[in-house]
């Protein structure tokens, strides 16, 4: 019933920065630990980073950890993946996910997703 709505993705070449935004509905957002996944073509889908209810702490993939940062707006019901120093192995569909337990690094923990926001980064 969580409605999730990605958007930011785009076409950029390597060492370029990009912001994804994810906006969620309803008024139990801050209830929810909120996550960011992406899936490459022919791999499954990988944990990006995860923000807990209030946002007091953050995980991060090793791939990922000192260049992406995640941080949530409760009274926006936002959720956003700043994307730097962009490197074409970063290439996939970006997702936002929320969680109505605990926050997660398993992608298959989170109850709800967006469509999905294309990244695409060149050489």
């Amino acid at each position: 019933q969580v409605q999730l709505v990605e958007s930011g993705g785009g076409l950029v070449q390597a060492g370029d920065s990009l912001r994804l935004s994810c906006a969620a509905s309803g008024r139990l957002f801050s209830t929810y630990a909120m996550g960011w996944l992406r899936q490459a073509p022919g791999k499954e889908r990988e944990f990006v980073a995860a923000i807990s209810r209030l946002g007091g702490t953050t995980y991060y993939a090793d791939s990922v950890a000192g260049r992406f940062t995640i941080a949530r707006d409760n009274a926006k019901n936002t959720v956003a993946l700043q994307l730097n120093r962009l490197k074409p192995a970063d290439t996939a569909v970006y997702y936002c996910a929320s969680r109505n337990r605990d926050i997660t690094t398993t992608p298959s923990e989170y109850n709800y997703w967006g469509q999905g926001t294309q990244v695409t980064v060149s050489s």
